[in-house]
């Protein structure tokens, strides 16, 4: 019995240390590249970059709680959830304004730098989701993370759509439309891992109620 909880154990710190490495690669890319979109969407005026690169500072604080938490058990992981759900919808919100004040003193966005640094995002994020993919299965902890990681992927591609839109249109709206799109995506990420962490909060609660 004793080495079976031990075999346990072994396990369990060994999937640990995993979800630790992968956490902080991903912490570090996501980073270094909300540093590169959000200088280059200030100096092209898109809103798609700016949300974009919000995407990516959301995703590291959230890689940041996810690390602290990977070792705790599913009631830590649970709060850590709710917490990353709210700078979620907190980020949707501020890209909800920086639409609302673009629609108000529009300019035109520099399709060139928002393809070229959409494109580098987009392969930053495709490493990092071909390294979370394995664990998204594993708890409540990784697969808000795994959520995360697949949403930027989507906000990365339409990044690209918003480029050829302005090279297309010479206009402000495909980029202010992307920028939208991004913002109800963060809101919608948000209620689903507000829902995955509640439960899995309530369910660990009713575990204990029954011990006792």
């Amino acid at each position: 019995m004793t080495d079976s909880c031990t075999n346990i154990t072994c396990e369990i710190e060994k999937l640990q240390a995993r979800q630790s490495k992968t956490l902080k690669i991903v912490l570090v890319i996501n980073f270094g590249m909300f540093l590169v979109e959000f200088l280059a969407g200030l100096i092209a005026g898109s809103t798609a970059l700016l949300a974009d690169s919000l995407d990516m500072l959301g995703d590291a604080l959230v890689y940041g709680f996810s690390l602290y938490v990977v070792s705790r058990n599913d009631t830590w992981k649970a709060v850590s959830a709710l917490i990353k759900s709210g700078i979620i919808a907190l980020f949707g919100l501020f890209v909800l304004g920086q639409v609302a004040h673009k629609f108000l003193n529009p300019v035109t966005p520099h399709f060139e730098t928002i393809g070229l640094i959409g494109l580098l995002a987009l392969a930053a994020n495709v490493v990092c989701l071909s390294l979370l993919i394995h664990h998204r299965a594993e708890d409540v902890n990784m697969r808000s993370v795994w959520l995360c990681s697949r949403n930027d992927i989507i906000a990365n591609i339409s990044v690209l759509f918003a480029a050829l839109g302005v090279w297309i249109t010479n206009s402000q709206w495909p980029d202010l439309l992307v920028g939208l799109g991004i913002a109800v995506l963060f809101l919608f990420s948000a209620f689903h891992v507000y829902q995955d962490a509640t439960a899995t909060y309530a369910a660990q609660n009713k575990a204990r109620s029954a011990e006792l």
